[in-house]
């Protein structure tokens, strides 16, 4: 599959409009939208200001940060080897 990179911008009413010209083959395409936030610091003081206090678990993987907030903290005696060697037993039922 091809790729390519453009920049285009959303109407009031909801288009989406290529701002450059486009030489492609008609047919079926993939869109993908990324939109650039413009500051993240307002969006993060919100969100801290409605949530009651917890202890904060760091993850520079922002889809990931909503779902450790959702989670408990593993316990302090938790071993990750343990917890692989349970997970591949119970795959391949031995």
């Amino acid at each position: 599959m091809q790729a390519y990179k453009l920049n285009a911008t959303i109407d009031e009413s909801g288009h989406l409009i290529i701002d450059e010209p486009l030489n492609i083959a008609p047919g079926k395409v993939e869109v993908i939208i990324l939109q650039p936030v413009s500051s993240l610091e307002s969006s993060t003081e919100t969100s801290t200001e409605s949530q009651p206090e917890k202890p904060k678990r760091q993850t520079k993987i922002k889809a990931l940060q909503g779902w450790f907030e959702k989670t408990q903290p593993t316990p302090s005696d938790f071993d990750p080897d343990q917890a692989r060697w349970e997970a591949l037993k119970e795959k391949h039922n031995l």
